[in-house]
């Protein structure tokens, strides 16, 4: 059985994946095409409407921050960021 960790009010957290990206979705008030995609560190980029979502592997707490930073950085409005 895997070792697990638990911190109150937090999900519980398998330690036998802490080496595999957590896959996340980003949904944000704007546009950006595809090409936007390599500077999101990969992850997929689809429009729908004027909200456009990131979906993809994070592979830690920072790496999110760094997407969110560059969200950000770009003026765009984050609607949620949904770990999937």
């Amino acid at each position: 059985m895997p070792e697990t960790a638990q911190i109150e009010g937090y999900p519980i957290m398998n330690k036998d994946k802490v080496d595999q990206p957590t896959v996340y979705q980003i949904k944000m008030l704007g546009k950006l095409d595809e090409s936007w995609s390599g500077w999101f560190s990969g992850m997929a980029i689809t429009l729908d409407g004027d909200t456009t979502t990131l979906t993809g592997g994070v592979a830690d707490q920072s790496a999110l921050r760094g997407i969110l930073t560059k969200l950000w950085d770009l003026n765009l409005v984050l609607i949620s960021a949904t770990r999937i």
